[in-house]
């Protein structure tokens, strides 16, 4: 099967860009496909619920200070929102780099979860909001499927649904249901600090509360602390400071704000200390950064 999915992708980059290297979009919402045949530099951004397969190469995954690494083959699965720094590790001219990532529908995933005769029962101990598997043969012919899907778009409104469908089936029924099934938990830990992350999300250039962020998680602040950390690999404090420079890098980049602007926009009052904040994050200042990134996209 990985080498029916190797053909799938391998064919739909060539009929796309020649076989460039990238991320390409696709005729799916929440659907791309990854092509590399250098070794990348970490980048950091914000991974939304989904399930990334490799399906050749490899990659590392930073989160905060955790290190997760798969390589071909093997799915990793993503159950919140969670800004982490990827970089591939394994790469080359001969045998490059190939990955699919599909977005989690979450109301379908709960629909399907539904008419199981048996519902996973979700784990009890709390874990990191993130994990890898090896990716199941069914698992695989699905993406396979919905790879060759692409290029009869007229057929996609039709059946990508039902495609989509058996694979919430199989991550339900898999090996990791017990975790996959507290996306949907409308009262599960999982769901709770999502509804927490959210708020942050769409507030994080203004000073947000603990106290806020509990309420909304339906948690007292002590437990959501933990849960939050458990789930995430960082305290909220930690996890809106990345939200903040990620943010700013944005607008850098698109040519949008300066340094000092950027810094006020994202909720910074002082430019020097969001410049030594952004240095720590990405490894060089925001000046810099953002004049090799210009670069690196010509």
């Amino acid at each position: 099967m990985s080498s029916a999915l190797k053909e799938a992708i391998t064919q739909f980059i060539e009929a796309s860009d020649g076989g460039e290297n990238g991320l390409y979009s696709t005729g799916i919402d929440g659907l791309h496909i990854m092509r590399s045949t250098e070794l990348k530099m970490p980048h950091a951004m914000v991974y939304r619920p989904a399930l990334c397969v490799i399906v050749q190469g490899a990659k590392q995954l930073m989160l905060n200070e955790r290190v997760i690494d798969y390589a071909e083959m093997q799915a990793l699965i993503i159950s919140i929102e969670l800004p982490a720094a990827g970089k591939v590790v394994q790469a080359s001219e001969e045998k490059p780099y190939m990955a699919i990532s599909l977005e989690f529908d979450v109301g379908m995933l709960r629909e399907v979860m539904e008419q199981l005769d048996k519902p996973p029962k979700p784990t009890g101990s709390a874990r990191l909001g993130i994990f890898v598997e090896d990716l199941s043969d069914q698992l695989a012919d699905c993406l396979v499927r919905l790879t060759r899907l692409l290029a009869t778009p007229g057929a996609i409104p039709v059946l990508y649904p039902a495609i989509m469908r058996e694979i919430c089936f199989w991550l339900l029924t898999g090996p990791n249901s017990g975790e996959v099934c507290k996306l949907v938990l409308p009262d599960g830990q999982t769901r709770r600090i999502a509804d927490a992350i959210r708020l942050l999300r769409d507030n994080f250039a203004e000073t947000v509360r603990i106290e806020q962020l509990a309420a909304a998680a339906r948690m007292s602040p002590s437990s959501f602390h933990q849960h939050f950390k458990t789930l995430t690999s960082m305290t909220p404090l930690q996890y809106q400071k990345q939200m903040r420079l990620l943010e700013a890098r944005r607008l850098m980049v698109a040519g949008h704000a300066n340094v000092e602007s950027a810094a006020y926009q994202v909720g910074y009052e002082s430019a020097s200390q969001f410049s030594r904040e952004y240095a720590r994050m990405f490894g060089t200042p925001p000046k810099r950064d953002v004049t090799e990134m210009r670069m690196a996209a010509e």
